[in-house]
């Protein structure tokens, strides 16, 4: 029954591949859980109810991309909407996060009501092939860009932005032991390589004390201080219109350019066209509109399904299991912690050195994709190798789509070759400009 629901054979996987996968993907994304309230706390959020409702929209929008689409991508709070929520929105326009969160909601509803159009759908086959590609390496370069930091190789550097970090140091170690042991299990074609690699990094960050054992079960917090406290008449302020425009903004390109990335390393796309498309945007969509509900923002799919993908998952199942894995993690929050929580270093840094390893080795196996990019043309190399380079640089899907967008069809039109820019991408480029320009 199980293989006929999700299609498990016909995508040349199995019940033990998915659940490794899910449990993969589940491990690298789970910093989410502490981040999440940990940010949107120091705003005067409740830190247990944003816990909670971080969990449970992550499992409602995953087990709906799972029913929906048929996909095995987690979808869950994203980082960086977090951000433009907490500071920019909540702190510097000194918006309550009640009515903040009524804008999240609103742009969900937007989301819904222009799936009925196919807007974002046409908008994924509209993408060059060129850069669909660099989308996905551009991820990929992102992803281990952000392991490496969390894996305290990388740090920051006044004068060169980013140097070698302390390699002495057991945080990194543990980083580096972890991804060793992935990466020489991925070569030997084990399976599960990756989230064995995670259970190594994690036994060592227990037995060096970088992580603290701090129990294995707990109960859930209250989430009264948040459920249904969004202020959606607010919300509807003129001069809010803005930030309800760049919710829904970011959320489109965050979600279009990550189920891109993932779709293609995992085989998904036929002839640039990505099946069941409208099922899978309709996921987040409506998980941004429950998630504004419960108390938490953006809700989007997850680059870190691509972990999840390297190891085998290619179906829904995976997605099941990354739903189970978020319910369960309301009980088993000290566990949790444990491997997705951050070791705080005397400099004032936080490391995730657990999760770290998984998402260098993703961002590696995620390089694959340039080789299809038109490196010949400097009408499609130009754009993507913006599009790559931006994306890490940046910390932004979105602002790398943008760079690659503008880029492609200005190079098409000054060339004559603007036959070759879909009409999509000329509006989106136009708005792209008008949001740099005025926003």
């Amino acid at each position: 029954m199980i293989d006929s629901w999700f299609q498990l054979t016909e995508n040349g996987t199995n019940v033990r591949t998915e659940v490794v996968a899910g449990t993969t993907t589940f491990f690298t994304l789970a910093y989410i859980i502490f981040v999440q309230p940990a940010l949107l706390g120091s705003v005067g959020m409740d830190f247990g109810a944003v816990f909670v409702a971080t969990c449970l929209s992550g499992s409602i929008a995953t087990i709906l991309m799972a029913l929906f689409a048929n996909y095995p991508i987690a979808v869950a709070p994203a980082m960086g909407h977090n951000f433009f929520f907490a500071f920019t929105v909540v702190v510097a326009m000194e918006v309550p996060w009640p009515v903040a969160l009524g804008g999240v909601a609103v742009a969900g509803f937007l989301f819904i009501l222009v799936a009925g159009f196919g807007l974002r759908e046409r908008l994924i086959s509209a993408i060059p092939k060129s850069l669909k590609h660099a989308i996905a390496v551009g991820i990929g370069l992102l992803i281990s860009m952000v392991g490496l930091q969390w894996g305290g190789i990388i740090v920051d550097s006044p004068g060169t932005l980013v140097t070698l970090g302390d390699l002495a140091t057991l945080p990194v170690g543990v980083s580096c032991v972890g991804f060793l042991v992935a990466a020489i299990l991925l070569a030997k074609k084990f399976q599960g390589a990756i989230l064995i690699g995670i259970f190594a990094s994690g036994g060592m960050a227990w037995l060096t004390g970088v992580s603290e054992f701090k129990g294995i079960v707990s109960a859930p917090p209250s989430m009264g201080a948040t459920f249904l406290q969004l202020d959606l008449v607010n919300a509807f302020r003129p001069e809010l219109f803005a930030v309800t425009f760049v919710f829904f903004f970011l959320a489109l390109f965050d979600s279009v350019g990550t189920l891109v990335g993932v779709a293609d390393q995992a085989g998904l796309m036929r002839n640039g066209v990505l099946p069941r498309a409208r099922g899978a945007l309709m996921a987040d969509a409506v998980g941004t509109v429950v998630g504004a509900s419960l108390g938490t923002s953006t809700v989007t799919a997850y680059i870190e399904s691509a972990a999840g993908v390297a190891s085998g998952g290619r179906t829904g199942l995976t997605a099941v299991v990354i739903s189970g894995l978020f319910i369960i993690a309301l009980f088993f929050s000290p566990l949790i912690s444990m491997f997705g929580g951050g070791y705080h270093q005397t400099n004032g840094l936080t490391l995730y050195p657990v999760i770290a390893p998984a998402l260098i080795l993703v961002g590696t196996m995620m390089m694959k994709g340039v080789k299809h990019i038109a490196w010949d043309d400097p009408t499609e190399a130009v754009p993507s190798f913006l599009t790559i380079v931006i994306m890490p640089l940046s910390v932004s899907i979105t602002d790398a789509i943008a760079f690659g967008f503008i880029t492609f069809t200005i190079m098409k039109l000054f060339t004559g070759r603007s036959g070759e820019v879909d009409w999509l991408v000329r509006i989106f480029t136009l708005l792209f400009l008008f949001r740099y320009i005025f926003l």
